[in-house]
């Protein structure tokens, strides 16, 4: 496969509405034009990556499996409105966890890249272009340790979001 550019996707408060600790498809809602945005990340030809910390794992609120059918069903709405999600990466720890599994300082936990740079190893990313949308200055450090640009979104419309970013690469 040929390099292209990534975007990375934080999760909570970005591409769902954050109502803290979530895993179960009837508690999502997307956020207002998600779908279009990966859409036309897609077609402008951007892998498409989410990057999230679920601290919900350590804390024993769920499992992991639990989390990656939440994300299976997340692609899978996103596929059935014709967009894509190349792929899902997820850090499961927390030092502060009550699972004894999980609950461990890492490098995958934003702020740290780790997350980024693991898409990296996984996939033929060129960072050149490469972007990350995020909702929290750690979503942001974790891009400026990537060597990639962050972009602060609070409210609205992600599409419109991410139009302006590509407006002004």
């Amino acid at each position: 496969m040929n390099k292209k550019p990534a975007v990375f996707f934080d999760r909570d408060g970005v591409l769902n509405v954050d109502r803290g600790y979530i895993c179960k498809p009837r508690e999502m809602t997307w956020m207002p034009g998600a779908i279009e945005a990966i859409r036309m990340l897609n077609q402008a030809g951007y892998w498409v990556f989410v990057v999230t910390n679920q601290s919900g794992i350590a804390r024993g609120f769920f499992t992991e499996e639990a989390v990656y059918d939440f994300h299976e069903f997340m692609a899978q709405e996103v596929e059935r409105q014709g967009a894509i999600i190349h792929s899902f990466y997820v850090c499961p720890h927390h030092p502060e966890g009550t699972m004894e599994k999980y609950s461990s300082i890492c490098n995958c936990r934003k702020p740290l890249p780790g997350l980024i740079e693991q898409a990296c190893l996984e996939w033929p990313v060129d960072l050149n272009g490469s972007f990350l949308v995020g909702d929290m200055q750690r979503d942001i450090d974790a891009a400026k340790g990537a060597g990639i640009p962050g972009y602060l979104f609070v409210e609205g419309n992600l599409y419109d979001f991410v139009q302006e970013i590509l407006r002004d690469k």
